[in-house]
């Protein structure tokens, strides 16, 4: 097993010598205010046979999880997704089922806010596939899932068992970072086939109050590795670059902290604090609530990104079954409705798009949405000081009865950020340490694109919604459960009535016909 921990100071933070004591067998650690990335990398066989067995079933798994409540990202740990558990999925074998990944999915996270179990049964039933961009029609197939998921406490048991179990060389420090997640801000997991190695890592953009004290010790194995780093991050040379600076060592192996600075190209990148972005919906909601995204005009300005970049800025919308997009209307090309909406286009979506379907219909767990956002010009920039707003219309599906005449339906916060892309499209950026991808909106844009990542402006970003739906309770409400019952009870019965009165008459109708045919003939006979 290898363990990364890097700090990563505010330039106004301070720093005392004694705060890093470094001995032959540990490095302490004592209230040290920044913010933290730990990482555990772990070859196959530091693995329960159970999780080999499932890894070896696939090319790829990237699991990404986010908090609920906002966090200051930092670079060089910049990017962000919606809240939630978010993950992508490439199978070995596209036929094979998978069953066992979702048996694996559901009890390594447990339930959901509902109290309910993931709901994941089969990849072609839950999962959707994650959009590409027009020039990849021969990448491989990912498989994407998303769920609410407030909290990592069975995923935490669950690592400790399948992961920091007796089979690790170092099982008592990887439980001690599997319980340091349920602090986290962000947790990742990744699995790449290709070098059979799965990476387990935690973001943390605040310590706790004090700072950070800890202890860490000397790994017990050779082939075992603890690299510490205690840095600080600047804009670098180049607009796309990232430049760090501080102090590294290797627990057990370096007598002292050794000076390093190094620069880097970086993916991802973090604006002022005033670029920010805050969502909400229109009042009351109904069942085609409206989301506006907006956006202070001070944060419109084309980032600071290198000169041979185009940029345009973009939000990518994580979306429950329950509440989802017309992608005949949003994907139009009408100037009209686009600046009616403050918007520049849909640019891709995948999942659930069913205008008919009601919510227990649904297979998928929902859909993605990727926008460009319209932006004033720069005379409007100059001349007005108002908020820039982009509305995108949305509908609610229908939801199971309750008793109350409504159902919480909860929209987790989209991301707002600036893309950047150069006219070299196929051109890497470069190697960059602390790189985080498969965020699910980063592989639509070409691989030499760089994003700055608007703030979002509350303390809770997840969006609560009250669905209207059918009411069962008591209230006082005409549309009431035995109301309509009654109501369709004396409708079907007059329609019965109705239907009989309409035969009888015809019936009748018949007869007399037939009566007055036979006395003609009667009569036409005699005068005969």
């Amino acid at each position: 097993m290898k363990r990364r921990i890097t700090y990563i100071q505010r330039s106004d933070a301070g720093f005392d010598p004694e705060q890093a004591v470094v001995t032959p067998k540990s490095l302490t650690i004592r209230n040290l205010v920044a913010a933290r990335e730990d990482r555990l990398t772990f070859e196959l066989n530091d693995l329960s046979s159970e999780l080999r067995d499932l890894l070896h079933k696939s090319k790829d798994v990237h699991v990404r999880w986010a908090t609920e409540e906002s966090f200051d990202a930092v670079p060089p740990f910049a990017s962000r997704v919606s809240p939630g558990l978010h993950v992508l999925h490439t199978p070995l074998d596209a036929d094979q089922s998978s069953e066992t990944f979702c048996s694996w999915l559901g009890a390594a996270f447990g339930r959901n806010e509902n109290e309910e179990a993931l709901d994941c049964s089969q990849h072609e039933n839950t999962f959707i596939e994650s959009p590409h961009r027009t020039t990849d029609s021969h990448a491989a197939t990912s498989l994407q899932y998303h769920t609410q998921l407030p909290s990592l406490k069975p995923f935490i048991s669950n690592i400790k068992r399948a992961i920091c179990g007796p089979h690790t060389t170092e099982s008592a420090q990887c439980i001690a970072v599997a319980d340091s997640l349920s602090t986290a801000d962000v947790v990742d997991v990744d699995y790449d086939g290709t070098s059979n190695t799965l990476v387990l890592s935690g973001f943390w953009a605040n310590g706790p109050t004090g700072g950070w004290s800890e202890e860490i010790h000397k790994p017990t194995q050779k082939s075992d590795k603890v690299e510490f780093g205690l840095l600080g991050a600047e804009p670098g040379i180049g607009a796309d670059e990232v430049k760090v600076g501080g102090l590294l060592a290797v627990v057990g192996e370096d007598k002292k902290l050794k000076p390093t600075m190094f620069s880097f190209p970086s993916r991802h990148h973090v604006l002022p604090q005033s670029a920010s972005y805050a969502i909400s919906f229109s009042e009351p909601t109904g069942l085609h609530p409206t989301m506006s995204i907006t956006i202070p005009r001070s944060s419109l300005n084309r980032p600071s990104a290198p000169d041979d970049t185009t940029c345009s800025l973009h939000t990518y919308l994580t979306l429950p079954s329950s509440i989802f997009g017309d992608q005949y209307q949003l994907g139009t090309s009408d100037s009209l409705f686009l600046q009616s909406h403050n918007l520049a286009g849909l640019r891709a979506h995948s999942g659930e798009t069913d205008l008919e379907a009601p919510d227990w219909a649904v297979k998928g767990w929902g859909s993605n949405w990727l926008f460009e956002l319209a932006t004033p010009t720069d005379d409007d920039l100059a001349s007005q000081s108002s908020n820039w707003t982009s509305t995108i219309p949305l509908h609610l599906r229908y939801l199971h009865p309750s008793d109350t005449g409504y159902r919480p339906v909860h929209v987790p916060w989209p991301v707002v950020f600036w893309a950047c892309s150069s006219e070299y499209e196929e051109e890497s950026i470069g190697i960059n340490p602390f790189d985080r991808t498969h965020l699910g909106y980063d592989s639509l844009f070409s691989p030499r694109t760089f994003f700055y990542q608007l703030h979002p402006q509350s303390e809770h970003l997840v969006e609560k919604l009250d669905a209207p739906v059918l009411n069962l309770g008591d209230g006082q409400g005409f549309f009431q459960t035995h109301n309509i019952e009654l109501g369709t009870s004396i409708v079907i019965s007059l329609g019965f009535f109705w239907v009989l009165w309409q035969l009888a008459r015809v019936a009748w109708s018949s007869g007399l016909g037939a009566n007055n045919t036979a006395q003609q003939v009667e009569v036409h006979d005699k005068k005969d």
